[in-house]
């Protein structure tokens, strides 16, 4: 089950990929898998529930969480490490194409936002509060809404999503952009949300 589940999310990449979110039909990405339809609604209930996959291996693909030897680290130093993607983030084209497509038809389709925001930023958002709220019970820092924190600090890091749907960089370009602002949004966000200890 689990091998003919990473065929057919990788069918549904490619799909999205090449011809976009609204292309993806459970029909075409069965074709693309080489598998029947009826197959794929046997290991996806819904189109939404396969689309749910997709972003939850892109979110594995581009974020970990720290390892135990990690966990006595300085929280500026968790946070960079819990903050920086894989490098891929930067070369891979299938997250923009997500958020592109998740743009356009989300009007359209919004169970597919909520499952792109559950399963992707929102997601991302609870790996850092559970590190805030670590850092809360060890007595680093005080902070008395860990999950509007949490927020908070992802967005610092993050940017704005307009901007990379609309401004051409190269991947190296992105990276070092991305490098300077989580190096400043680590700095800005540990001096102003709460007391380091």
């Amino acid at each position: 089950m689990a091998e003919r589940e990473a065929i057919i999310i990788s069918a549904a990449e490619r799909i999205i990929l090449t011809k976009g979110l609204a292309a993806a039909s459970m029909a075409v990405i069965a074709t693309e898998a080489g598998m029947s339809k009826r197959t794929l609604y046997d290991v996806f209930e819904s189109r939404t529930a396969l689309f749910a996959s997709v972003i939850r291996r892109v979110h594995k693909m581009l974020t970990r969480p720290l390892q135990e030897s990690e966990l006595g680290l300085p929280l500026a130093e968790r946070l960079r490490l819990l903050l920086t993607p894989a490098n891929k983030k930067f070369s891979d084209p299938l997250p923009l194409a997500i958020l592109r497509a998740v743009v356009t038809e989300g009007e359209r389709q919004p169970d597919l936002v909520q499952e792109f925001l559950q399963e992707g930023p929102h997601a991302f958002v609870r790996m850092v509060r559970r590190e805030l709220d670590r850092s809360v019970e060890r007595g680093e820092i005080r902070i008395s809404d860990t999950q509007v924190a949490a927020r908070l600090m992802t967005d610092m890091a993050h940017g704005n999503a307009l901007e990379h749907l609309l401004v051409q960089q190269t991947a190296q370009a992105r990276e070092t952009d991305y490098e300077r602002r989580i190096a400043l949004a680590i700095r800005v966000f540990l001096g102003g949300i709460g007391e380091a200890e």
